[in-house]
């Protein structure tokens, strides 16, 4: 009952962020889901002035809920918004089939076409 004191933490929505050439990429990993929303916008949008386009890599993103679908679409409003291009990529069949059903997949429409390594 209840697992392991650190199975929480696995399961932690975690960001890693690189700029390179004013192209900032944001790895996700883990959970993307209501407690960690509020951390994510305002980590995107404070990377939106120094960027000319921000990519979000879902390579390890395991889960995104409802509440994090929000704040995907939230943070594409607000990069729109100034101007700076937000990509997606790699994303799970999971995640993929959220953003299709939620009609969402559409507004990134070059999913996918882009690969970065990180460090």
């Amino acid at each position: 009952m209840g697992g392991s004191p650190s199975e929480p933490q696995a399961r932690a929505f975690r960001m890693q962020t690189v700029t390179k050439n004013e192209v900032t990429t944001i790895r996700c990993s883990g959970r993307l889901k209501h407690q960690s929303c509020e951390t994510f916008k305002q980590h995107v949008k404070d990377l939106i002035p120094e960027s000319q386009r921000i990519i979000l890599d879902l390579t390890e993103l395991e889960h995104m809920d409802s509440s994090g679908l929000g704040a995907v679409v939230s943070v594409y409003v607000s990069c729109r918004g100034a101007n700076c291009p937000l990509q997606l990529i790699n994303l799970s069949k999971n995640v993929r089939e959220l953003l299709g059903l939620t009609k969402v997949l559409s507004l990134f429409e070059d999913c996918g076409k882009y690969m970065v390594k990180m460090p």
